[in-house]
């Protein structure tokens, strides 16, 4: 198993991983290294151990809001999906928001009423 050395809030960490995850390993670190870096120059010197714990605490709290925050989102996915099938599903409106066919309807009853009107103009 291949190892490479790894900076975390300046102290060197030789750390084992399985090959094709090096680019994982490496932005993990990175990670970790920035919230360690941000603690020591709030607080200073801390021991290695405090300093890891700080760090993947402060990580491990971003995490869970980001993943409150995916849960929320896919919450609002599943609303707004449900309603493109419900729109998606209601028959098309004519002109207006008019059901299908009522202009024709309409129009056929004008006609016909004009008609009429001229039958009894005649009269």
């Amino acid at each position: 198993m291949p190892n490479e050395t790894i900076t975390i809030g300046g102290k060197s960490f030789d750390v084992a991983y399985q090959p094709g995850e090096e680019q994982y390993l490496r932005a993990a670190a990175a990670m970790l290294d920035v919230e360690a870096t941000a603690l020591i120059g709030q607080i200073g010197r801390l021991p290695e151990s405090r300093m890891l714990l700080m760090a993947g605490l402060m990580l491990a709290d971003k995490t869970a809001g980001a993943e409150d925050r995916v849960r929320q989102l896919e919450q609002q996915l599943g609303e707004m999906q449900a309603e493109i099938d419900r729109l998606r599903a209601a028959p098309p409106a004519g002109v207006a928001g008019l059901p299908p066919g009522t202009l024709e309807r309409m129009n056929a009853l004008a006609e016909r009423a004009e008609t009429l009107a001229d039958q009894f103009e005649s009269r």
